[in-house]
Formats: structure tokens, C-alpha cells, sequence
């Protein structure tokens, strides 16, 4: 049985793989430079997932408006380490997420056909105050992954979810330090 809030990610010893969906501009010029450029905004909020199924139906499998592109983000560990330990939930004290740098949201992990289901997945808001460290100094690779969730799409439309499932990476628990753990992953 899956524990109601914990991550699961696509990672190695090294590094986490996170989710991203962007319009077209974005995405090629990340995809060029191998980290984040203009057109992307240092002057915003970005959201990260680990959970490729999550992403793929957050951005209506890679159909939706402005996240027609969904890209693999590969970030090192210490990066997503040092975001996790400067988050606050969005559930806690309002002037507290107003102030913090990263922002921690669990939502339901969906099913093939988009149903919620009973354990969560993590969302991380990098604030403006890291965005240029999340873009220059964490991420190690940018790899386009349309091409595999359009055709997952296509094999789930047509009831193949197990084909579909063998286009994904595996995400496995990871193995947060305890201190964090107890912080971002219990049930408020």
C-alpha cells in the first residue's frame, strides 16, 4: 500500500528528475541551452514535479495551452534537498508562505484516466529569490519527453495503459532526510 504523502521520483545518486510543461518558445530555447532562458520568467513562481504521470495530467497530456511541451528537468539532489528544507507548505500560517522562498503542495496522484487517487504528489514552487540558482547551478540536463506522453496518451485512449506505463521512467519512494520528512510529509 502506498503511504498517503511521500515522494516519488524518477533519481539516482546524484540527482532527481523533475516535470515541467511549457509552450513551444520555452521549451526549445531550454531544450538549446540546456538550462532555463529567456523567454522562461526569473520573475515568477516555477512549479516542479517529480510525478511524470501528475504532469502529464496536469498539462492535459502535453495538450493544454502554454504546456504543450513537457520536459525532464534534471536537478542535483543537494538542489532539491536545499529547496525541500527552505519550504513551507501552503497549508500553514499564511505569512508564512507569503515569506517563504519555496513552496510545498501535496495534490491526489491521478490514475491513467485521470481519476484521484488516495495518495498525494508533490508540487514545489521555486520562488524569484532562487529561480536563477534553481536554473544556473541545480539543473544538470533538460530532456524533452512530449514525444513518450503523446504516445502514452494515444495507448491509454486506445486501453493499452500497460504499454503506456513502460514508457515511463520508474519512480521509486526517495529517500528523504527524516528532519524533512516529518516536516513536509505528514497528513495536516
Amino acid at each position: 500500500m502506498t503511504a498517503p504523502y511521500e515522494i516519488r521520483a524518477d533519481f539516482d545518486a546524484d540527482t532527481i528528475v523533475v516535470y515541467q510543461a511549457y509552450a513551444p518558445a520555452i521549451a526549445d530555447a531550454a531544450l538549446r541551452a540546456g538550462r532555463f532562458v529567456a523567454p522562461f520568467s526569473f520573475h515568477r513562481m516555477t512549479w516542479i514535479k517529480p510525478s511524470l504521470r501528475w504532469l502529464m495530467h496536469r498539462s492535459n497530456w502535453a495538450r493544454k495551452p502554454g504546456q504543450e511541451r513537457v520536459l525532464a528537468v534534471r536537478i542535483t539532489r543537494a538542489g532539491w534537498e536545499e529547496a525541500l528544507s527552505r519550504a513551507v507548505r501552503t497549508t500553514s500560517d499564511p505569512a508564512a508562505v507569503a515569506k517563504a522562498a519555496v513552496h510545498v503542495q501535496w495534490d491526489p496522484e491521478r490514475s491513467w484516466r485521470g481519476a484521484a487517487l488516495n495518495h498525494y504528489s508533490i508540487q514545489v514552487g521555486i520562488g524569484r529569490d532562487l529561480i536563477r540558482v534553481f536554473a544556473d547551478e541545480w539543473i544538470v540536463g533538460i530532456d524533452d519527453r512530449t514525444p513518450q506522453v503523446r504516445k502514452a496518451a494515444a495507448l491509454v485512449k486506445d486501453g493499452r495503459t500497460a504499454q503506456a506505463q513502460r514508457l515511463l521512467p520508474a519512480e521509486r519512494v526517495y529517500p528523504l532526510p527524516r528532519e524533512l520528512a516529518n516536516r513536509l510529509c505528514r497528513n495536516d
